[in-house]
C-alpha cells in the first residue's frame, strides 16, 4: 500500500533517460540515515489501525500516513533540508511531493504518532496526542545531528478524535513560512523542510460560524531534534479536580521515570550522568525553565504572539513549536489576540510570560512523582522572572543601540516601559518604530525632528482606529446585554463570558470617542508623544557618546548602528503578507510563497534588496510552473508588495482574522 523508495525496486522500469535521471534521483531521499532511537528506547503501542482510542502506557503509537491525490511542492526551504543532508539540486520536486506528503516511505523510516496530554486554555483536557501528526523517524544528518521529521497533516492516528488529521493550505503556508521566519530572526523554533499540497479536499470551517468550504488538503514536513513537549509528561496525571480527566497512562511511575531520563540523556547530554536522579531531573527542569523563559522574552521583543500557549504547544527544548494562528503585531496593544477563537484573552501579547511560567508549573506538577516541587518549584520561582527579565532587557538595549549598560539597568528599563506606553498611545507600528529609531542621532539635532516625523507616519490613523475598535453589537444589542448582565448576573460569572463582554463595551466606548477625534489632532497628539520620548531617549544617548569626538564619535555611532540593524528586523510575515501568498497559491501559484521565504530568510537586509533580488536564486519548479500566473497578474497592474513591505500595513490587513 505505501511503496517504499529503492535504487533497485523491481516496480520500476527504466523507459527513458528522463525516467533513469529520477532513479538516481531517488536514491538520495532512499539513503537518509534513520535511527529510531525514541522507538526504541520508549515503549511502543501493541495495537495497530487508526481507530480513535485511549493509549495507555505507549509513548507512541506506530502509524502509517495517509496518501492524497496528486501531491505537489508548493515550497521547500534549502537550509532546513541541508540539516538531513538533502540538497536541493539533487532531488526533484516530484520526489519531495511525494516522500513528504506521505505518498511513498522511505527504507529505515518507521512512522508513529507521539502520546501526550495538555493543559488547554487553563483546563486538563486528558489525552490530545498527534491528531494530525505523523513522525518518519529520527534522521542523522549533517554533523550527525538527529533530528526528529514529522508530517504535519498526515492524516488519521489513533489521537485523531473527530477530526480527520489532515491541515488544508492556508494553515499548511503559515506554518512553513513562519518557521523558517522565526529561524532567520534568530529566535529557537522548529524548522519546515517543505510544504506539499494535493487534490484531496477536505471540509472546514475556518471561523466556526457556519460557512464551511472545501479545501486542499497540504502537509509540512517538519524538522526538530524532538517533538517531546510539556504535554509528554502529562500522560501520568491522575484525575483532574476540575475535569475529571487523566492521563492515559495514569499513575505509571516507572514510565515517568523512563521517559524524564530519557529525555535528559538524549537531549539534555551536558547534564552530568554522574550526579544523582534527583540532581539530575532538578538540573534538567532548570535547562527547561531558563530556556523557555529567554524564548518568549524573544518573542516580546519582535512582537510575536503564539495564540496557543497550552502545555501541549510547548517544546521541552525551549523552541517555538506548532504554529497555528500566530502573529507579528503590526500597531502595538499589549492586549493584542492573534487567535479569534481566543475569546478570554489568555495568550495576549502582554500575558505570554505569565502564561509560559503557568506552563511550567505544571510541568513540575507533572514531574512532581519523580522530582519533589519543594525542590522544583522554588527554582521556577528563583529562575524565571530572573532570566527573563535579563534576557529581555539585553535584547531591547541591542533594538535601542544603547551598549553603556553598566550600573543602568533601572533607568533603561523605564526607558523601554515608556517608549511601549508611547507606542501604545499611538498606535505605533512595532516592527517600523525600531527600524525608524536607528536614524537617530544624539549629536545631530536635525534628525531629532525628522525622526519624530517619520515615527509619526508608522501610527495608526483616526479611522484605522475606529475600523479596530468598531463593536461586535450596535447599540440597541449592547443595551439588552448590559440589562441582561443586570437580570442574571450568575450567567457571566465566568470569566470567558465575562471577558468578551468586557471587551466589546471598552471597544464601543473607545469607538464612540473617536468619534469627535479628527486626522490632524490625533496627529498633534502623536507628535507631541513622540517628541517627549525622544527628548528622554536623546538624553540617555549622550552617555553613549560622552568623551568621544571626530573618528571616535563616528565609531560609536557605527558600532551603535549595527548592533541595532542587526537587532531590528526590516520585515517580518505579518498577517497580510502570508495572505496575499495564500490567495495566490490557492489559484496555483505558488511563486508568490517562494518570494515570501527569500524575503524572510534575510529579514535584517530586506531594504537593501531590488524586486528582482527577491526571486529564488534557482527557481524551482514549483514557483517556474507559476511564474506565468504571477507576471499576468503583474501585467493586468497588480501591486507587486516587494516596494511596500517597509511600509505600514494596508487597512484591510486589519480585518484580517486567524483560528
Amino acid at each position: 500500500m505505501f511503496p517504499r523508495l529503492g535504487l533497485f525496486s523491481s516496480s520500476l522500469k527504466v523507459r527513458n533517460f528522463s525516467q533513469i535521471s529520477q532513479i538516481s534521483i531517488m536514491s538520495k531521499l532512499s539513503e537518509l540515515r534513520f535511527d529510531n532511537l525514541q522507538l526504541r528506547s520508549l515503549p511502543v503501542e501493541e495495537k495497530e489501525g487508526v481507530h480513535s482510542r485511549q493509549v495507555p502506557n505507549a509513548c507512541f503509537s506506530l502509524v502509517n500516513p495517509t496518501p492524497v491525490d496528486n501531491p505537489k511542492l508548493v515550497c521547500a526551504a534549502d537550509s532546513a533540508l541541508r540539516l538531513l543532508g538533502v540538497e536541493r539540486n539533487s532531488v526533484s520536486d516530484q520526489e519531495l511531493a511525494d516522500v513528504f506528503s506521505g505518498n511513498s516511505i522511505l527504507p529505515g523510516s518507521k512512522p508513529a504518532g507521539h502520546c501526550y496530554c495538555g493543559h488547554q486554555f487553563g483546563y486538563f483536557s486528558g489525552q490530545l496526542g498527534d491528531g494530525a501528526a505523523i513522525s518518519l523517524g529520527e534522521v542523522i544528518g549533517k554533523d550527525d545531528q538527529r533530528w526528529e521529521i514529522q508530517l504535519k497533516g498526515a492524516g488519521l492516528t489513533p489521537f485523531s478524535r473527530t477530526a480527520d488529521g489532515r491541515k488544508v493550505l492556508r494553515s499548511s503556508i503559515r506554518e512553513f513560512l513562519c518557521s523558517e521566519a522565526m529561524h532567520h530572526l534568530g529566535i529557537p523554533t522548529t524548522r519546515a523542510g517543505t510544504c506539499v499540497t494535493s487534490d484531496t479536499r477536505v471540509l472546514r470551517d475556518q471561523f466556526y460560524d457556519g460557512r464551511s468550504r472545501h479545501e486542499l488538503a497540504s502537509v509540512v514536513l517538519r524538522i526538530s531534534p524532538t517533538f517531546l513537549r510539556f504535554g509528554s509528561f502529562e500522560i501520568f496525571k491522575s484525575s483532574d479536580e476540575y475535569t475529571g480527566r487523566a492521563g492515559p497512562s495514569e499513575g505509571n511511575v516507572e514510565l515517568l521515570q523512563k521517559l524524564t531520563d530519557f529525555t535528559i540523556k538524549t537531549y539534555f547530554p551536558k547534564i552530568s550522568q554522574d550526579l544523582t536522579a534527583e540532581e539530575r531531573r532538578l538540573a534538567f527542569y532548570c535547562e527547561v525553565v531558563e530556556s523557555t523563559a529567554r524564548l518568549v522574552a524573544e518573542w516580546q521583543c519582535v512582537g510575536f504572539c503564539h495564540g496557543v500557549l497550552n502545555t501541549d504547544n510547548m517544546s521541552i527544548l525551549g523552541v517555538t513549536i506548532d504554529y497555528g494562528p500566530f502573529g507579528f503585531m503590526d500597531a502595538f496593544d499589549p492586549n493584542f489576540i492573534c487567535n479569534a477563537s481566543d475569546e478570554e484573552g489568555r495568550y495576549t501579547y502582554r500575558k505570554q510570560p505569565e502564561m509560559c511560567r503557568w506552563n511550567l508549573e505544571k510541568l513540575s506538577e507533572a514531574l512532581a512523582p519523580v522530582l519533589p516541587q519543594d525542590k522544583s518549584l522554588p527554582l521556577l520561582l528563583s529562575r524565571y522572572d530572573e532570566v527573563y527579565s535579563s534576557h529581555y532587557l539585553e535584547k531591547m538595549r541591542k533594538k535601542l543601540g544603547l551598549l553603556c549598560i553598566d550600573g543602568r539597568d533601572s533607568e533603561d528599563s523605564d526607558l523601554i516601559e515608556t517608549l511601549f506606553d508611547t507606542m501604545q498611545a499611538t498606535g505605533s507600528d512595532f516592527t517600523n518604530t525600531f527600524v525608524v529609531l536607528e536614524s537617530l542621532s544624539p549629536c545631530d539635532e536635525g534628525s531629532q525632528k525628522s525622526c519624530v516625523e517619520k515615527l509619526v507616519e508608522q501610527c495608526i490613523t483616526v479611522a484605522e482606529s475606529r475600523e479596530a475598535c468598531k463593536p461586535k453589537f450596535g447599540d440597541g444589542q449592547m443595551a439588552q446585554l448590559l440589562q441582561l448582565v443586570q437580570l442574571q448576573p450568575n450567567l457571566f460569572s465566568d470569566p470567558r463570558a465575562l471577558g468578551p463582554l468586557k471587551r466589546e463595551m471598552d471597544k464601543a466606548q473607545q469607538y464612540k470617542a473617536l468619534e469627535s477625534v479628527s486626522e490632524e489632532s490625533r496627529r498633534a497628539e502623536n507628535v507631541e508623544h513622540w517628541t517627549k520620548w525622544i527628548d528622554t531617549f536623546m538624553k540617555r544617548l549622550q552617555v553613549e557618546v560622552e568623551g568621544q569626538s571626530g573618528s571616535g564619535l563616528d565609531e560609536v555611532q557605527r558600532a551603535r548602528r549595527d548592533v541595532m540593524a542587526k537587532t531590528n528586523p526590516r520585515v517580518v510575515l505579518r498577517n497580510y503578507i502570508a495572505q496575499q501568498a495564500i490567495e495566490k497559491a490557492e489559484k496555483g501559484d505558488y511563486a508568490e510563497v517562494w518570494r515570501v521565504l527569500k524575503l524572510l530568510e534575510d529579514p535584517f537586509n530586506v531594504s537593501d534588496q531590488s524586486p528582482a533580488e527577491l526571486q529564488p536564486s534557482a527557481q524551482p519548479e514549483a514557483a517556474a510552473a507559476s511564474a506565468s500566473a504571477s507576471a499576468a497578474c503583474a501585467a493586468e497592474g497588480e501591486a507587486q508588495p516587494w516596494e511596500d513591505l517597509l511600509k505600514r500595513p494596508p487597512t484591510w490587513a486589519a480585518g484580517l482574522k486567524v483560528s
